[in-house]
């Protein structure tokens, strides 16, 4: 595990694995938007690697799809050819190359990375890619229905552990006004006036929506 402590460093040994890519590459946003980031392939990168022919894979946040400047970045990709699903609560920010090498935060550098090499270790993180791909929805698919159950599934159940709205808004990559506008959403299709009286509500109908079934691969 090598530790890189500044924008420049990360961004160029991500880079060079990008320009080494032979066959794939994963990526994990959970915030809705695609600000600069030393962890993220530029735009023009990932578009690069798809010119190239290679596999590009992207999850990101449910919240992506309601932001005119996420949304529009992933309907550039997936013309492209790259494969974007999105989730209400992606586990965290990620990239795997070629799976043999993988970025993930700095610990304690906020424009910093960690690369790893370990085989195991990038084994692991891209097993935990792979398991949120299969739940997550594809951002070609059906229309919004899905992604706004789960959606507000996660957000009730969030409501329900006593989870501030400003702390749901900042895990759901969405913003604070966005976020208050789903939970109202909630409380009205559940008659509910109340955090207590939607928990009750819900409990008395067994969810505020039904389970989403298994995708099917």
């Amino acid at each position: 595990m090598e530790l890189f402590g500044d924008r420049a460093s990360a961004g160029a040994v991500l880079a060079e694995a990008l320009l080494g890519c032979h066959d794939e590459t994963v990526s994990c946003w959970p915030g809705g938007t695609h600000p600069a980031d030393p962890l993220r392939p530029d735009p023009d990168e990932e578009l690069h690697l798809l010119a190239r022919g290679i596999r590009l894979r992207v999850l990101h946040a449910h919240a992506a799809r309601h932001q005119p400047a996420a949304r529009a970045h992933l309907e550039r990709l997936t013309a492209a050819g790259a494969e974007v699903r999105t989730m209400a609560e992606p586990f965290g920010a990620l990239t795997v190359v070629d799976r043999t090498v993988g970025f993930l935060p700095h610990p304690a550098v906020a424009d910093g990375a960690v690369r790893v090499r370990e085989e195991a270790t990038v084994a692991f993180l891209h097993r935990v890619f792979e398991q949120a791909w299969e739940r997550a929805e594809p951002f070609e698919g059906p229309g919004d229905g899905p992604v706004r159950d789960e959606l507000h599934r996660t957000i009730l159940s969030l409501l329900s552990e006593g989870v501030r709205d400003e702390t749901i808004a900042r895990r759901l990559g969405m913003s604070l006004r966005t976020c208050r506008r789903h939970i109202a959403d909630i409380f009205k299709d559940l008659g509910a006036e109340s955090r207590f009286q939607a928990g009750y509500l819900t409990g008395r109908r067994g969810g505020p929506v039904s389970e989403r079934p298994p995708r099917d691969h």
